[in-house]
């Protein structure tokens, strides 16, 4: 309700629908310098300490004008499982419990003199708190604090908006402290008054529409006044949804939009918004066809945003779960250089988030055309936390990365969750709105314009789709509750978890047997494909898209034929859509269910985190080391459709890992960072050279060691562009860079005559296609191993990581390999690498050497005798820079721009040597 000062300016900190019964205030009107006792009433709001027979606790704290937000608490009493005894209720029985606040708010929570106290606020929970007292929606509950001084506000009715048919009574209570008399006005006719501090009266509810309440309170010459409105309703309409419009915003033309709203079991909705000044009126009252209401809006300027909501029943508001943009309070922490000219949220017209929509948008303008995407066998995916890849965080800077990783070669990139999730720092696993990409990275042209460059630089893009659960934020949630779990009427989530483990459960638990919840994702995918063009799908821990039950320590990982089903039929109605779409799911179930899936065509995430960790740190007894399951054949796929990784967004980086838990012997110690990056380079060789579908997670090619846990597993984490000024890190980018064309250019490396022996220190894979071998062989022990290891054929194999060959006799091979030491031979000279690294990428002249090459920032140059200069010069001829001196450290070439250039390299004996870099 508004609250109106003298002059009738309207004061509030947040106007709410649907004030709190869950709380009582004694007196009705506390002010910060009395005591106020406060009654609980277990049976409403969420209902969570209903029935509770221990003792309940207040978690509490209050709002103030130094709060940053609506629920930016202040001065909490104590932490949320401290017990302490002035924050302990008095059961008053019949799940009625009282805290007494005193001797004066302002005294109890600490509150300086200089800070007003605007509200109250309180969870009240278990002495364990495993059980909490919420609002019916699950937010926090306030109570509202008042100034010592003329005051007025309506007890009853206790929303903003009270809905009343014709001729029904309305009981009205008005409360007011300081005051000389108190006023009742309906529609500018005062009805009554009195002298009391309260005044109650019975309305009857006349005409048709809406009508204000206006309470005055007097004082002197002086008064405030609170407002408050009835409606008296008028019968829903009942008319049939216009042909082809769907569930959500359909745009007419410039000026005309018909919103759809899928709603069963409710009887009424209006929509409010910028368009009625945010008040509940008969002529924005929606027609209903069945399970679905909907309204037509016209004379909209076109261009223009609107923000808009759906008033339910009368108490609930909720922003269309269709909508493509929202608008939210937390929008003002969004700079202007990430989204330009951001609508502002409605404060002070409405709470809760708001929907969007605008007529006459110019369509982006798509610049990639007929762009086809890799075939799976040869996908090297790389995996991207938005937030955590630039300083900016936003997806216009990883536009601008789309050189860096094409340079490295990757055919795909899966974005973590990027569709609307609560907050605007996540990793994105909290989904709120699945129409609506989040504007924490910009604009919905900026991630087409991501996604556009992506396809012209021959790079797939994969979104992550969480659809096992969202939050309470989600209005697919929110309208039908039931207490703080959904109720049986919802027609998209299970009241309960089928989980038992509490781990494993997160949210709002879908129910994927429902046919809403099938029609749902079947858009959401279908919108994203044809909207943004994405081109497929990481779907999130897809083991919990079924009802089955599982017990207490289950991961739902054993065999569910029901769940089978049902990702079945996502996959298929994805590819009706789109044929070559990427399915890919975070299944991590049993194999016999994995197996099923990936020959209906669904690639599955291959976890291999641990044992290629183990086997990198040099822990390689008792079959710890053991990564054969990388291989898609291994675990009795008939297609290459494991997506295999060695770090993931879930996992403990593998650099870091080398550095804190390598293991030693003797000088050899894999802790030692250059030692730990050599041996990325060894689990790198075995990884991308495993023939089926690839996934890095970002810098993972640049050895990042940085914790997973450091300041918090979901909280952001440095970003090392830095570690371009080292060349160790130089080189395990280019050995990235290498393994990965191989991969995606050489069809041996996509075979499927492929075998691996790696239970051993010394570990060996075999690659052979039409008559042309690859092996693979490393020693991952932190020892010199020696070992007779069998090649395919006998004759001449060259070593692309030395540049050198050996001739085998038979087809037994004697090899030395020292710790971490690995090589990589092949049958035939590679036709696409007539030149091939050594130790590092390299160009070999008659006799020079230089790496990285193409570089970032510096080159290192090997000769076999003394440099006197070098000379660089770009491709018209101009000298760029001329360098004497020091040759044995890396050679800063930063402040070149990207491109080719001739380096001239002049030897002591004066000959010279002209070699192209590219940067």
């Amino acid at each position: 309700m508004k609250n109106l000062l003298v002059l009738f300016l309207f004061s509030f900190f947040l106007i709410e629908y649907t004030l709190s019964q869950v709380v009582t205030t004694n007196p009705y009107l506390p002010t910060d310098n009395k005591q106020v006792v406060i009654t609980f009433d277990a049976t409403q709001g969420n209902k969570g300490l209903m029935g509770s027979t221990g003792d309940v606790y207040a978690h509490t704290g209050v709002i103030t004008d130094k709060s940053t937000s609506a629920s930016d608490w202040k001065y909490v009493k104590a932490g949320w499982t401290v017990n302490i005894a002035a924050c302990k209720l008095t059961s008053l029985g019949s799940d009625k419990y009282q805290l007494t606040i005193g001797p004066s708010i302002r005294e109890f929570y600490g509150v300086p003199a200089t800070e007003k106290i605007l509200k109250l606020a309180f969870v009240f929970r278990s002495a364990d708190g495993s059980n909490k007292g919420l609002e019916s929606s699950g937010s926090d509950i306030f109570a509202s604090v008042y100034e010592d001084k003329l005051s007025v506000t309506f007890a009853k009715p206790s929303a903003l908006f009270t809905f009343a048919n014709l001729s029904e009574n309305i009981p009205i209570e008005i409360n007011a402290i300081e005051q000389d008399s108190i006023q009742l006005i309906a529609d500018n006719s005062r009805l009554i008054s009195t002298t009391a501090s309260t005044l109650s009266y019975s309305l009857t509810a006349t005409g048709t529409g809406t009508h204000m309440l206006i309470a005055k309170a007097f004082k002197n010459q002086q008064f405030v006044a609170d407002t408050s409105y009835y409606i008296t309703k008028t019968p829903v309409e009942t008319a049939s949804v216009p042909a082809g419009a769907i569930d959500g915003i359909n745009y007419i033309d410039n000026q005309t939009a018909t919103l759809v709203l899928f709603a069963p079991y409710k009887t009424s909705v209006y929509v409010v918004g910028d368009f009625n000044n945010w008040m509940p009126d008969n002529n924005y009252q929606m027609k209903k066809d069945g399970d679905r209401f909907w309204i037509t809006l016209t004379n909209l300027t076109p261009g223009q945003e609107y923000r808009y909501q759906y008033l339910i029943d009368g108490t609930l508001l909720i922003a269309d779960p269709y909508t493509e943009k929202t608008s939210d309070p937390l929008d003002r922490y969004i700079g202007s250089d990430i989204y330009p000219g951001l609508l502002p949220y409605p404060a002070g017209k409405t709470s809760e988030i708001t929907s969007v929509l605008q007529t006459g948008q110019t369509p982006y303008a798509w610049q990639s055309s007929n762009f086809s995407a890799p075939a799976k066998e040869k996908l090297v995916i790389y995996e991207i936390l938005i937030r955590d890849f630039t300083e900016k965080h936003d997806i216009k800077t990883i536009t601008d990365t789309i050189p860096y990783l094409k340079r490295l070669g990757i055919n795909a990139i899966e974005l973590m969750p990027f569709s609307e999730f609560e907050g605007n720092e996540s990793w994105g696993y909290n989904p709120s709105f699945y129409f609506a990409p989040d504007k924490a990275y910009g604009t919905k042209n900026d991630y087409k314009a991501f996604i556009d460059a992506c396809h012209q630089n021959g790079i797939a893009v994969i979104m992550d789709l969480v659809l096992n659960h969202s939050y309470s934020q989600s209005p697919l949630a929110r309208m039908y509750m039931d207490g703080d779990k959904p109720s049986v009427q919802n027609p998209w989530y299970n009241r309960f978890h089928n989980m038992a483990n509490l781990d494993a459960q997160w949210g709002f638990d879908f129910n994927h047997e429902s046919i809403y919840t099938k029609k749902l994702v079947d858009s959401i995918a279908a919108f994203w494909m044809n909207e943004y063009r994405v081109d497929g799908f990481r779907f999130d821990f897809t083991k919990g898209f079924t009802n089955t039950p599982y017990g207490t320590t289950s991961w739902a990982s054993d065999y569910d034929a029901s769940r089978i089903a049902i990702l079945k039929r996502i996959a298929s109605e994805i590819w009706k859509r789109k044929a070559n779409a990427y399915v890919i799911m975070e299944h991590l179930a049993v194999n016999l269910e994995e197996t099923e899936l990936a020959n209906h065509g669904i690639m599955l995430w291959g976890n291999m985190s641990g044992a290629y960790g183990e086997a990198a740190s040099g822990l390689v007894t008792n079959n710890r080391s053991n990564f054969s399951d990388i291989s898609y054949k291994q675990r009795g796929w008939n297609s290459a459709n494991l997506v295999g990784y060695m770090e993931s967004h879930d996992e403990e980086r593998l650099m870091y890992k080398l550095i804190t838990k390598g293991n030693s012997y003797g000088t050899y110690n894999i802790k030692t960072p250059d030692t730990a990056l050599r041996r990325v380079e060894l689990a790198a060789t075995f990884f991308l050279t495993v023939p089926g579908p690839k996934m890095i997670w970002q810098f993972g090619e640049l050895g990042y060691d940085v914790s997973i846990d450091f300041d918090g597993r979901l909280s952001p984490k440095p970003i090392r562009w830095n570690y371009f000024d080292q060349p160790a890190r130089n080189r395990l980018f280019s050995l990235f860079q290498y393994l990965i064309k191989l991969k995606k250019e050489e069809p041996l490396f996509s075979t499927s005559d492929f075998a691996l022996n790696v239970t051993e220190p010394i570990k060996t894979i075999r690659l052979s296609l039409n008559g042309q071998h690859a092996m693979i062989v490393g020693n991952f022990d932190v020892t010199a191993k020696s070992t007779a290891v069998p090649f395919p054929a006998a004759g001449k194999w060259y070593d692309h990581f030395t540049g050198d060959s050996i001739t085998l006799t038979t087809t037994d091979y004697e090899i030395s390999l020292a710790p971490g030491e690995y090589h990589l031979f092949t049958s035939s000279k590679l036709a696409s690498f007539p030149s091939v690294p050594t130790d590092a990428p390299v160009i070999e002249t008659s006799a020079i050497r230089v790496y990285p090459n193409p570089f970032t920032d510096y080159i290192l140059i090997e000769t076999p005798e003394n440099i006197r200069k070098i000379s660089i010069y770009n491709m018209a001829g101009k000298l760029l820079k001329e360098q004497y001196g020091d040759f044995q450290k890396p050679i800063n070439l930063s402040k070149l721009s990207t491109g080719v250039y001739l380096m001239t390299v002049w030897l002591k004996s004066g000959q010279k040597e002209v070699i192209k870099l590219v940067k």
